[in-house]
């Protein structure tokens, strides 16, 4: 009997010794890892968009965009950018991280989707860097120089003087965009961009090529459509591509196939 008592005792000692070690690896499991990773936002539940302008903060040339999206049932924003969006491209993401905020608790929604045309795609990247990766379903960019622009680089060697802020940011190789190339695209987010082969304004118009996204230029999908950099928002087929890629579900890699159904 004292044989079988000192059994138990050691199994009841093994097991609590087990229980034990478990809530302790619990524990430093918790505090090595951090807070658990935000689970990714459901591609089925789209929530407000955001549009956010380029260069010279235009915020009419996004309103066609933005009422299409409307027509279709979407909570849809153009966000204005201080300083007419030529001042530092890092101030225009905090104002969009305050439009995202009071779309959120407008909609009650758990994830917005962002546009951004031209720079307004490297003030989305810049915002989504900043640790908003839980709050963002997806990233449509427009003609977005991720890569720079020639043009601002002229700029900023023969017209210094008109070459505000946000130009020199957007010069190949300046110390923003060599940030946003270090972050990379954060996981989590869909990211896609969409740009056309005629862009004149980002020099080469491959500087929209993103790393990580769905890329995808206009004439791929409609061969030989005319679109210039500054028609982008406008066209219909352009609209139509940031349409079907801002629906519920993942992203589409949109095809010549797909190019009469979005009115090319």
């Amino acid at each position: 009997m004292p044989a079988a008592r000192t059994r138990r005792s050691l199994l009841i000692l093994l097991a609590v010794a087990l229980v034990g070690a478990v809530a302790v690896a619990g524990v430093l499991l918790t505090r090595d890892g951090g807070s658990p990773a935000p689970a990714p936002v459901a591609a089925e539940e789209p929530g407000p968009v955001l549009l956010v302008p380029g260069y010279g903060g235009d915020t009419a040339g996004l309103e066609p965009l933005a009422q299409r999206l409307r027509d279709t049932g979407r909570d849809a924003t153009v966000v204005p950018l201080p300083g007419g969006g030529t001042g530092d491209l890092r101030a225009a993401a905090d104002v969009l991280d305050a439009a995202a905020s009071s779309a959120l608790a407008r909609s009650g929604a758990g994830s917005v989707d962002v546009v951004g045309y031209s720079a307004g795609g490297l003030v989305a990247r810049l915002w989504v860097a900043d640790g908003h990766d839980d709050v963002v379903r997806r990233v449509v960019t427009l003609g977005s120089p991720h890569h720079g622009t020639g043009v601002a680089s002229l700029g900023a060697v023969f017209a210094p003087d008109r070459c505000a802020e946000a130009c020199r940011q957007m010069v190949p190789g300046s110390e923003l965009l060599t940030g946003l190339a270090a972050d990379g695209t954060p996981e989590g987010v869909d990211w896609v961009s969409v740009w056309t082969t005629q862009d004149t304004v980002v020099t080469p118009p491959e500087s929209a090529r993103l790393d990580g996204a769905l890329n995808l230029t206009v004439q791929s999908v409609c061969e030989g459509l005319q679109v210039s950099h500054a028609r982008l928002p406008r066209d219909p087929v352009v609209q139509g591509i940031v349409l079907a890629e801002l629906d519920a579900g993942d992203p589409v890699p949109l095809t010549s196939a797909d190019c009469a159904r979005l009115g090319g």
